[in-house]
C-alpha cells in the first residue's frame, strides 16, 4: 500500500497538519491495515508450535526471543518473573521437567489472537517419576515482536497442582 493510500485511509488531513502528523497518520493506517495479517500470522505460529510440541518435534519455547520476559502468575515454586529465555528455561521449565518421566503433551482448548497478542488456553498431561499423572490447565498471554518472536508472556496455571508435583 502506498503512503498516499495509507494517509487517505486514515481520513482527511486536518488544516494545519505538519508533515510529521501526516506521516504518523499514514503509519497508523498501515498498522491498522496490517493488523489482520499480523493477527493471523501470530495465531498460526502458536497453533503450529503447539502442534509441533504435541508431536514431539518442537514447541512454543522455540518462539521465545532471547530477551523475552516471562511471568508465571500465582504462588508456586516457579511463580515470578524471568528475564531472558535462558533464565526462564533454566529456572522454571527445567525444575518442572526434572520431575516428569514423560514430556507434557498439550491440548489447546482456545486460541484468541489480536494483532501482536495471542492467548492460548490449554491443558497439559504428563507422567511424573512417581507414576502419578500430572494434569494442569494453563492460560498464556503472549506478545510477539515484528519478527514473530515472543517477547513477553504472562502465564497462569493451577499452582496447587504444580506445587504438588514440585514436592
Amino acid at each position: 500500500m502506498s503512503t498516499v493510500a495509507s494517509v487517505a485511509q486514515a481520513g482527511p488531513i486536518e488544516r494545519g497538519a505538519t508533515p510529521s502528523t501526516v506521516a504518523s497518520a499514514g503509519t497508523a493506517a498501515r498498522a491498522s491495515a496490517d493488523a489482520p495479517t499480523r493477527t493471523a500470522a501470530n495465531e498460526a505460529l502458536i497453533r503450529n508450535a503447539f502442534d509441533a510440541w504435541r508431536a514431539g518435534t518442537g514447541g512454543v519455547f522455540d518462539l521465545l526471543h532471547e530477551d523475552a520476559v516471562w511471568t508465571v502468575g500465582g504462588d508456586s515454586p516457579v511463580s515470578g518473573t524471568y528475564r531472558g529465555k535462558r533464565d526462564f528455561m533454566d529456572n522454571a521449565v527445567a525444575p518442572i521437567t526434572a520431575r516428569l518421566a514423560t514430556p507434557i503433551v498439550p491440548e489447546v482448548d482456545h486460541l484468541v489472537a489480536q494483532g501482536d497478542t495471542v492467548v492460548a488456553v490449554w491443558r497439559g498431561i504428563a507422567r511424573a517419576h512417581d507414576g502419578s499423572t500430572y494434569t494442569n490447565h494453563y492460560a498464556w498471554h503472549m506478545v510477539f515482536d515484528a519478527d514473530g518472536r515472543i517477547v513477553r508472556v504472562v502465564a497462569f496455571l493451577d499452582t496447587w497442582v504444580l506445587a504438588a508435583l514440585m514436592e
